[in-house]
């Protein structure tokens, strides 16, 4: 069979929506769909690739695991990769899963166990000796990042683990935020005026995602574990044996685990699971199966993205019945128009629901949703709101259709839809929906790095007409910043210096913090080095756009397009204008010939400088970073209170620089 111009553009529009997905799950920890929702997309786009294998491409969505790490937090790789599950959602595959590995086994007896699967952040803890070394998020499954300071702020993960055995162990499970928690974070939110978490596994990864590891602190994050990667051979020899090692050298593991040696007892371990579900102090979205010999999953093996010889079973969420009474439209912090379903509140998982997400045009047509509707809802993933199906028996023929607005809902401007995606996005970057999460995401470390100027003071800010636009930020002045609530002078004065330093930030701190379509913090700095100033960026053709690395088509298309946006070009005057520089002004050698041209460095303590910022000067004057000292690691840059890393170093000869001689290397 031959491929049609249909099938291509519906494999193209499915990898576009994947990687958006994967990047709100991963990266943003603010998804829109549900995992059965996104399942289904894959598999739409793995059956594409099945029938018309010229379709499929190496870096295909469907032979990946997870999200890119962060630019933000140094990569960490694991010592063996970190795969995901394949997922199912009926009894019938279960009993088709055993039949696999009995397949497999030849023969041979087996047995399996049966484990609540935590709906948190995937984490793999790295001990030499039982000491931890390193913690480390899936990331794309190979690289991760090292979240390491983050993680030593969760009391219930031991620092020292004697009962391990000498060697290597990669001890891996879920950060997780308990639900009490989470209600009680989500409460101090809201009294603060701030945006509530979506659901405790964004919000643990959030968390995560923190660089202060003193929030992590505040955030009472706990972590559960059950799993390894590389670990002393012939220690244990079954899962069930290892899970108790763990539990026997200070682990949290899951609380109830069931063994299984046939399908029925399977199934019965899965039902009572699942009745059980609720009682936990995490979220569980599912079960996992294990066989239960390391030797015999070894016999099984993997593929390139799953074991072969584990599944989760992915439980029905509960669904309910009422009215859609409206489609409201909501605009997010790019500009992204997006419709909400307005409903009869309705009980659903226990908890209240009067709204859910439609995500986009073509998800109310697909469905056939009409304003009236009575419609079934359920929790994704036990927690996001989402209408699943339109009960047309009960239509009365008073229901109407409901159309995307052609302007803005709230500015009023133009909006428009990129080609080849879904999302209609409004034009004006000054937008007031936007101007919350644009402000929060300019200001953020990642981006202008602007100390104090987080959620909290931007709510502020903007609540008291201070603020009205990023450009804004750049008048502020003391006098109407000391009314503010708990701003005293010291903390004004600190506030309008870190303002003040931002406008010296380098261009793709300011690309990355601007917010343009489909450019993040790795394509700014990309941009940035190819074209050197923003007046160059701004009048690049889309034809030299796409000679950038790792820009394509579709990201080039966007960046043109936003450009040619007259209020961007107002922006960018404004912008201008109060001193914010608008060139490149990291060191523009490349790789190849800079000072640090073949070095491999590590970083370690407390710097006078972010550690990213260390780590992006490292890079633009040619060197590498990476998470943890070996043989290759050719310099340990330390700061105050340097740990087992600046051990390892000295042990190892490893060149060791404070920060002082730090900067007198790269000044030459």
């Amino acid at each position: 069979m031959k491929e049609s111009e249909n099938d291509l553009a519906r494999a193209e529009f499915l990898r576009a929506e994947i990687a958006r997905h994967n990047r709100l799950y991963y990266e943003e920890a603010s998804p829109e769909i549900g995992d059965r929702e996104f399942d289904a997309l894959l598999r739409e786009l793995a059956d594409l690739e099945a029938r018309f294998p010229a379709l499929a491409r190496a870096d295909s969505p469907t032979r990946r695991v997870g999200g890119a790490p962060l630019e933000e937090f140094a990569s960490a790789r694991h010592l063996v990769p970190m795969q995901s599950l394949d997922n199912t959602y009926s009894q019938s595959d279960v009993t088709d899963f055993v039949g696999r590995v009995a397949k497999g086994l030849e023969g041979r007896p087996f047995a399996f166990t049966v484990e609540p699967k935590v709906d948190g952040v995937a984490i793999c803890l790295l001990y030499e000796d039982g000491e931890l070394v390193r913690a480390a998020t899936r990331g794309d499954g190979a690289t991760g990042d090292d979240v390491t300071a983050n993680i030593r702020t969760i009391a219930s993960i031991p620092s020292s683990a004697p009962g391990l055995p000498l060697g290597t162990a990669e001890i891996r499970g879920e950060i997780y935020l308990p639900k009490a928690r989470f209600e009680a974070l989500n409460e101090a939110r809201d009294e603060a005026g701030l945006p509530p978490f979506a659901n405790p596994r964004n919000a643990a990864a959030g968390s995560l995602k923190q660089l202060d590891s003193r929030v992590v602190a505040e955030r009472g994050l706990q972590g559960i574990f059950y799993g390894f990667g590389a670990f002393p051979e012939g220690a244990v020899e079954t899962g069930g044996s290892f899970v108790d090692l763990l539990r026997q050298s200070g682990f949290p593991v899951p609380p109830r685990m069931w063994r299984a040696e046939s399908v029925e007892g399977v199934l019965a371990a899965i039902a009572e699971l699942g009745e059980l579900r609720h009682s936990f102090p995490f979220e569980i979205d599912g079960a996992v199966l294990k066989v239960d010999s390391l030797a015999q999953r070894d016999l099984l093996g993997s593929t390139s993205k799953a074991p072969r010889w584990a599944i989760a079973f992915k439980y029905e969420p509960e669904r309910a019945e009422t009215t859609l009474h409206e489609i409201t439209v909501q605009v997010g912090r790019t500009g992204v128009l997006t419709p909400v379903a307005e409903l009869e509140p309705v009980t659903v998982s226990g908890s209240r629901v009067s709204r859910a997400t439609l995500h986009n045009e073509e998800e109310i047509r697909r469905k056939g949703l009409l304003v009236g509707d009575r419609v079934i809802i359920e929790k994704a993933g036990e927690v996001i709101p989402a209408v699943v199906a339109v009960v047309t028996a009960k239509r009365t023929g008073s229901e109407r259709p409901f159309e995307m607005p052609s302007r803005c809902p709230s500015c009023g401007g133009p909006v428009r839809r990129e080609d080849g995606l879904v999302a209609l996005r409004c034009e004006n970057p000054s937008c007031p929906a936007q101007l919350l999460r644009r402000l929060e995401h300019f200001a953020s470390r990642g981006a202008m790095d602007i100390e104090g100027l987080g959620e909290a003071m931007v709510a502020q800010l903007v609540g008291a007409g201070l603020v009205t636009g990023i450009p804004s930020i750049y008048s502020l002045t003391a006098e109407p910043l000391l009314a503010l609530e708990r701003m005293g002078k010291k903390s004004v004065e600190n506030l309008l210096a870190a303002i003040e330093g931002s406008k010296s930030r380098t261009l793709w701190r300011l690309l990355h913090g601007l917010g343009i379509p489909h450019v993040g913090a790795v394509a700014a700095r990309k941009l940035a080095a190819a074209f050197g100033s923003m007046d160059a960026l701004a009048n690049a053709p889309v034809e030299r756009l796409v000679e950038t690395p790792d820009v394509g088509e579709i990201m080039a298309a966007a960046i043109t397009a936003w450009f040619a946006n007259p209020k961007v070009r107002d922006l960018l005057a404004a912008l201008a204008a109060a001193g914010v520089n608008m060139r490149e002004t990291e060191s523009a050698v490349s790789a190849s010939d800079g000072p640090l041209k073949g070095t491999t460095w590590v970083l370690t303590g407390t710097l006078g400088i972010p550690r990213e910022e260390a780590a992006a000067l490292i890079r633009a004057a040619g060197g590498n970073v990476v998470s943890s000292v070996s043989k290759k690691t050719t310099h340990l840059l330390a700061g105050a209170d340097a740990g087992s890393k600046l051990e390892k170093a000295r042990a190892m000869g490893t060149r060791i620089l404070e920060e002082s001689e730090f900067r007198a290397l790269l000044a030459g």
